[in-house]
């Protein structure tokens, strides 16, 4: 009886020993020099004590349990624990170059370096990192042009470069993304028009930036499903044509600061539309308020401020009950403002001052700053008086 028991707790002794081995050999080689260059990479003088990468000893197996000491914090490992599938650094002020290197981790799904003071170029090899979901480098001093390799990355869902020193053109073929649905590359140096989008895109956000020429139809091509446009702070020219406002899914608009000239504007069909809130404010748009926009049922929030416009705020304005902020101040409007703003039933907040208006009762919120000097006013409209 005996011996034949003698093997059972042999291999018992040998389980046991080896669940309770702290360094086990699990993560890939290739991961663990991946992360070796990485750390390498980084400025020891930016490695604070309290910061995931001091963790990050490698006399230890990366993906090995319990993590009470070393590599705390900055990766998660794959559920057999032998790759790298998230690199996620806190934001301790790292600083120093991404190394090539990391393109070695193959199954990463998310790369998350944000707000640290990573600099100099994105390396194109990133492109490799065909896995990857999620890429962002937000709030770092990164420069350079945006890799054009980077458009190979069909899985990537959510792309923030955004606060960074980037350069240069947008990849051309951007539209090949095609599971990208976030896009932020606000706050960089930006320049040259809009490529083709990638057509599943959700919210996209390029403000502050130098970008340039017109908004273009067949940049948005296919983009049904794009409810958040954020492109202030530009330089954005021409004519913002109908088709724009008619995007199927389009909720917010931010094209303020640009050099628009025209807004165009058609009359949702069914009245079926999502869009929320627009601001055009601080362009060069000439002509009357459009009056289209009383058409979109659900707009609540309207800036035109500090364009071009003349002739009279249409009186629809004054009767759209979903409207609840509105900014007009700063163009060269006549007339008497809509009665239905100053009703005791009507909430509207926003500005109609620094315009040509008469009878705007200064004892409104509305109608402040006062209005344009009469002489201001007449030179506008070739020296005719108001009416």
């Amino acid at each position: 009886m005996l011996p034949s028991i003698l093997p059972f707790l042999l291999s018992c002794c040998i389980l046991f020993s080896t669940e309770n081995l702290v360094a086990v050999a699990l993560t890939s080689p290739q991961d663990i020099s991946a992360l070796k260059a990485f750390k390498a990479s980084v400025k020891p003088s930016s490695i604070q004590p309290w910061s995931c990468l001091a963790s990050w000893d490698f006399t230890t197996d990366p993906c090995a349990f319990p993590r009470r000491t070393h590599f705390t914090c900055g990766i998660t490992c794959s559920p057999d624990s032998t790759r790298i599938t998230q690199l996620t650094l806190d934001p301790a002020g790292y600083s120093g170059q991404l190394t090539p290197l990391i393109s070695q981790l193959a199954s990463l799904t998310i790369l998350d370096l944000a707000d640290n003071s990573f600099y100099g170029p994105i390396p194109s090899s990133i492109s490799s990192l065909i896995n990857l979901q999620t890429l962002t480098l937000r709030s770092n001093s990164l420069s350079g042009a945006v890799p054009n390799s980077i458009t190979s990355l069909k899985s990537l869902q959510s792309l923030d470069f955004s606060h960074n020193y980037l350069s240069g053109y947008l990849p051309k073929t951007m539209d090949s993304m095609s599971s990208l649905r976030r896009l932020d590359l606000s706050y960089n140096k930006l320049a040259g028009p809009l490529p083709k989008l990638p057509y599943n895109l959700l919210e996209l956000a390029l403000k502050a930036n130098s970008l340039s020429g017109s908004l273009s139809k067949s940049s948005f091509d296919r983009l049904t499903q794009l409810e958040v446009v954020e492109l202030s702070e530009n330089s954005f020219t021409g004519t913002l044509e109908p088709w724009f406002f008619l995007l199927p899914a389009l909720q917010q608009v931010d094209l303020s600061n640009n050099s628009l000239a025209r807004v165009e504007i058609s009359k949702p069909s069914n009245a079926n539309s999502d869009l929320v809130a627009v601001d055009l404010g601080f362009n060069k748009i000439e002509g009357n308020a459009p009056l289209q926009f009383a058409d979109f049922p659900l707009l609540s929030s309207l800036s035109l401020r500090y364009n071009r416009l003349r002739g009279t705020i249409p009186l629809e304005y004054g009767r759209k009950k979903s409207l609840r902020r509105l900014f007009l101040d700063g163009n060269f409007l006549i007339g008497k403002p809509p009665p239905a703003f100053f009703a005791s039933d009507k909430s509207v907040s926003g500005s109609l001052g620094d315009n040509c208006l008469q009878a705007c009762p200064g004892s409104f919120q509305l109608c402040m700053p006062s209005q344009k000097p009469s002489s201001v006013c007449k030179q506008a409209y070739g020296g005719k008086p108001r009416s």
